[in-house]
């Protein structure tokens, strides 16, 4: 039996963060979407099906997944976009041969045996023909962006007790530092606690991952991820929700908050209910709005739509996408969106919708010259002993033809 796992044609609803990275690769709680699943099926390889614009950097660094490409044997598809729980997974399981399970109109998982070799996700729905149909009413699917905010407390706590509670713990701290709740605290090998630090574990765990630095006098309010080799800068308050990806610097006050890794916002300035990529870099001051002075719900831009919705959240801060930045004092509305490789500075708010490489103001943006992005975002991995690689400003060039 093969198990794939897929991304649909609903990749579009996360951009911009899903123009540079699969869907399963959204991290929700400590996982990522497709680590979850794979978890939850017991899955020994990795096989995907992305998009065919991701397809190269991803055989780049993952020389032993199986991409884009299928088997003619009896095979299991998981959308990446599925809430895994128990009950779903003995339904995926017990799948008849040829036929689909359904969400609505949005295929759940299949099973049968493929005759392609190739496919992506621009064609994937043709794989799906004439399979017999399942339907099943309970809500299954992540849709939107926000949604991973909104719900990503819940789902700290849920990895928390099916990953880490069991796992061994490397707890042991420094006189000075303060636990509250030490049974739901867990602590990777290498990490560091400088005295000072406050760990509040009573209302959700806190997770601190293999060689993490807090620095004194941080404040971390479970429930709280914060992933490999991250620092957090002196004085930073970590509130409810917030989950930290690799390798970030994380300073001032940040909440209800994902970041994917290779992040810095490590000076004064508030950043709440937000989402952002990777190698983004928020300078100092920079604060954002997560809630509007009226109370209503904020609009967010929705790029499948090309125009703000509703978000039915009366708290949602920025997306930003890959490789942005911001200068010093800046202001982003509630409800914005930051494209990918954006540099951005002024004393103009940033609001609404913000196009990937604009530079400037947010009363006149200009396009960020690509060979410019180029030699920027080179010098920014080199700090972490990578190197833009030709596939990566391939993708980044189409990125910036196409004005999303």
């Amino acid at each position: 039996m093969e198990f794939v796992v897929f991304d649909d044609k609903c990749w579009r609803n996360f951009f911009p963060i899903t123009l540079t990275r699969s869907t399963g690769d959204l991290r929700v709680g400590i996982l990522k979407l497709r680590q979850r699943i794979a978890s939850y099926f017991a899955l020994e390889e990795t096989n995907v099906i992305i998009s065919e614009k991701l397809k190269d950097i991803y055989q780049e660094r993952h020389s032993d997944w199986q991409i884009n490409t299928l088997k003619n044997i009896d095979t299991i598809f998981i959308n990446s976009r599925l809430k895994t729980n128990e009950e779903l997974k003995k339904k995926i399981l017990s799948l008849p041969e040829n036929s689909c399970l359904l969400c609505g109109d949005d295929i759940l998982a299949a099973r049968f045996i493929p005759e392609k070799e190739e496919v992506s996700t621009e064609n994937i729905s043709s794989l799906f023909e004439n399979l017999k149909e399942i339907q099943i009413k309970e809500d299954c699917f992540w849709k939107y962006i926000w949604e991973l905010i909104s719900e990503n407390s819940d789902y700290i706590l849920h990895d928390f007790k099916e990953y880490f509670f069991d796992k061994d713990n490397y707890f042991e701290t420094e006189t000075g530092v303060t636990v509250l709740n030490p049974y739901n605290v867990w602590i990777g090998e290498g990490t560091e606690i400088k005295p000072g630090v406050v760990i509040d574990a009573t209302e959700g765990p806190v997770i601190l991952d293999e060689n993490v630095k807090i620095m004194s006098n941080s404040v971390i309010i479970g429930p709280v991820y914060i992933g490999k080799k991250s620092i957090i800068k002196m004085g930073a308050k970590i509130y409810q929700g917030t989950s930290v990806g690799p390798v970030c610097k994380i300073g001032g006050e940040i909440e209800e908050t994902i970041i994917q890794g290779f992040s810095n916002k490590q000076h004064d300035g508030f950043l709440g209910h937000s989402y952002l990529g990777e190698w983004i870099n928020l300078g100092a001051d920079t604060n954002n709005s997560n809630l509007k002075n009226n109370y209503k719900n904020v609009k967010i831009y929705f790029y499948p739509k090309k125009e703000k919705v509703d978000s039915k959240c009366q708290f949602l801060g920025s997306i930003i996408g890959d490789h942005s930045k911001t200068a010093i004092n800046s202001t982003i509305n509630a409800g914005a969106v930051i494209g990918v490789g954006c540099n951005l500075f002024g004393s103009d708010a940033i609001s609404d919708f913000v196009p990937s490489f604009s530079w400037g103001m947010n009363s006149k943006y200009e396009t960020y010259q690509i060979d410019k992005f180029f030699e920027t975002a080179n010098l920014i991995k080199q700090r972490r002993n990578l190197n833009l690689t030709d596939n990566e400003k391939e993708l980044y060039t189409k990125i910036s033809q196409q004005n999303f």
